[in-house]
């Protein structure tokens, strides 16, 4: 009787750990419409600050393009996006996705072949253009102009390989606060950082009085946000739809206005 009775408690484990697992203790969460999250109620954003106008912090806040952007799926789902603050190259290798420290990459990021091995990249929302930014009055039209000069960019991004491409060695930063730093302290002689960061710079009198844009590079490339590879289709799905309902009732547009200090020349194409 006694064995019996053991025998049933056995029974009963594997149900009734499939119950605590079906009750949150693994953790995470899967909302009415199917999206797993990585925290009940959070969408959670990893991202790398600063990246102005994209992301970056006001007060105890993180705003930015991106940031409104992502708040339209999050609104969709039901929950407040929070963010986790990591290095790039953690961001675009897939590595903070796989790992379970957040839900959604967006980081002013540009879709590129080679990142499509490790992320699932939403459509477009955002076309790429590198600028080129020297000290004002020097006289450099070209990036040709800089052969054996100190070049800045930050690490992981287009510029860098944009850079590498045109036979430059150039001083990689861990973002773009420590690039635009070593640049003012004179330890390097240009930069290359993404168009609309360096425009962000440029607002503030002390930058503008003494650097200025030499040239702006039309990559032909687009920036989007991503998720697992393979791991989260229905979320996937639901940025999607937020940025294709954004971009046909003007909420993208107001958006840019907002966040990039004029009217965009043209919209991405809706899915």
């Amino acid at each position: 009787m006694a064995l019996r009775s053991k025998l049933k408690v056995f029974a009963l484990l594997p149900a009734l750990a499939l119950a605590v697992t079906a009750c949150g203790g693994g953790g995470g969460d899967t909302t009415a419409s199917g999206v797993k999250l990585v925290k009940a109620g959070e969408l959670n954003t990893c991202t790398n600050l600063p990246y102005p106008p994209f992301q970056f912090r006001e007060g105890d806040k993180v705003v930015g393009f991106d940031v409104d952007l992502v708040d339209l799926a999050a609104k969709k789902l039901g929950v407040t996006q929070t963010f986790v603050e990591i290095q790039f190259d953690s961001i675009k290798s897939g590595a903070a996705l796989n790992s379970g420290r957040c839900d959604v990459a967006a980081a002013g990021m540009t879709i590129t072949d080679e990142r499509k091995q490790s992320l699932d990249f939403t459509r477009p929302y955002f076309d790429e253009v590198i600028a080129l930014m020297v000290p004002k009055g020097s006289g450099v039209s070209s990036l040709d102009q800089l052969k054996g000069k100190r070049l800045g960019v930050q690490r992981g991004t287009t510029s860098l390989d944009y850079a590498t491409e045109k036979g430059f060695t150039p001083t990689e930063y861990e973002d773009s606060a420590k690039q635009l730093l070593a640049f003012q302290s004179g330890q390097v002689d240009a930069l290359l950082q993404d168009l609309p960061v360096v425009n962000d710079w440029l607002k503030r009198p002390e930058l503008k009085d003494k650097f200025e844009i030499s040239a702006q590079i039309k990559t032909g490339a687009q920036y989007g946000f991503a998720v697992k590879k393979g791991g989260n289709p229905e979320l996937l799905k639901t940025l999607n739809d937020a940025l294709d309902t954004a971009i046909k009732d003007g909420t993208w547009a107001s958006t840019y206005e907002r966040w990039m200090g004029s009217k965009p020349e043209s919209t991405p194409a809706a899915g």
